[in-house]
């Protein structure tokens, strides 16, 4: 009887002693894993409210990496909206991986479904890789040629990049810098596109035969890496709003200047981007701006739910006779807010640019630093 005891604790004995060790495996720790520490974002703007946290190796449903919120409220309307525009959120989904290889950042292209159903193309849709719409000729670019001075660069044409509009016109040579990327249209003919849609920055000439007036239209594109998101790599941070900003000067055959950028200048914006909280964007009755001004524009370590606003651009915004008189007038910007003093494209050829008697300003719409597409037009009497 003894002997049967004493079998029957033993058995008890190793059964008690696998089962702990069991429990001990499972909870074991898994050092493969390295944590983070989330931060509850209640009002889904895509800020982290920094007093409420935790640590995870996987991002917990509703807590972001950002902690810059001062007031993550659950109750707030950052997610309402009752503009004009179709509002999307989030990333969009690659579409063309890189328009141009040779650049120092990837100049990719995206699709993404807004809320109300309508597919939108970001940054924009551009003509880059239409053989059809011809490219600028350059006046400085690191990809083509470079050149000392505006006469070395007009001298090196042929004469072959001249568009013609009217047989009986006169030759009128543009000088352009864009951040990032142009297209632009004469009477609604194509006569020139950036040959650099993204970076490194260069600038360009465009040369057309026409008769006066004619109509310049032009789409202007500050690219984004966050392909829906109008925002970059860039200070440190993954989610950099960049800026845009565009200078032209026209010369006719004789060098003297007809036309250069400015507040007399049409400017409308379609696409805007990243946006923290659609509260903060309104609309003007009365010019027809579409404003952000009252928008963060702060840099941030994790922007996937910020905001992208997109407005259908019209058919015919490009030929002679649109009726542009609605958009609001261009906004102009000094060079030290565009950022070009440390750019040779531009600082090269200030004598074009910044002609004492005729000085060209860098004009987007009233916020070059969200407002990621614009449709700029001028008539030259």
């Amino acid at each position: 009887m003894k002997s049967k005891l004493k079998i029957l604790i033993f058995i008890m004995a190793i059964a008690m002693s696998g089962f702990v060790a069991c429990s001990e495996d499972d909870n074991e720790d898994d050092d493969s894993c390295t944590t983070s520490t989330w931060y509850q974002d209640a009002d889904g703007d895509g800020l982290g409210n920094p007093d409420v946290s935790q640590e995870a190796c996987d991002q917990p449903e509703g807590y972001v990496l950002d902690n810059t919120d001062s007031d993550d409220d659950d109750t707030a309307s950052g997610s309402t909206y009752t503009g004009t525009a179709s509002v999307t959120q989030g990333p969009a989904t690659t579409t063309t991986e890189n328009l141009f290889p040779d650049g120092i950042r990837i100049a990719g292209v995206g699709s993404i479904e807004a809320t109300d159903g309508t597919t939108w193309t970001v940054p924009a849709e551009v003509n880059f890789t239409d053989d059809t719409f011809p490219f600028s000729s350059d006046l400085h670019n690191t990809y083509g040629n470079v050149y000392d001075n505006a006469t070395d660069a007009i001298n090196a044409l042929d004469g072959s990049d001249i568009i013609e509009i009217d047989s009986d016109g006169e030759v009128i040579t543009a000088y352009i810098f864009a951040d990032n990327y142009f297209e632009m249209y004469v009477n609604g003919v194509a006569v020139g596109k950036d040959a650099v849609p993204f970076t490194e920055f260069n600038s360009s000439i465009v040369r057309f035969r026409v008769t006066a007036p004619y109509t310049v239209a032009m789409k202007l594109v500050d690219w984004e890496e966050n392909l829906g998101l109008g925002s970059e790599n860039n200070s440190g941070f993954d989610y950099h709003p960049g800026d845009g900003g565009m200078v032209a000067v026209f010369k006719d055959e004789s060098d003297a200047t007809v036309a250069i950028t400015g507040s007399d200048w049409k400017a409308q914006t379609f696409y805007t981007a990243p946006i923290k909280d659609l509260t903060c964007v309104t609309e003007d009755a009365t010019t027809n701006a579409r404003l952000s001004d009252n928008c963060d524009e702060e840099d941030s370590a994790d922007g996937t739910s910020y905001y992208g606003l997109h407005w259908e651009t019209p058919s015919d915004w490009y030929e002679e006779g649109f009726d542009d008189s609605a958009w609001p007038d261009a906004t102009t910007y000094t060079n030290e807010t565009i950022g070009v003093d440390n750019k040779p494209s531009y600082t090269n050829f200030t004598d074009i640019f910044d002609d004492a008697s005729n000085d060209a300003q860098f004009i987007w719409s009233t916020n070059v630093v969200l407002d990621n597409l614009v449709l700029v037009r001028y008539t030259v009497e």
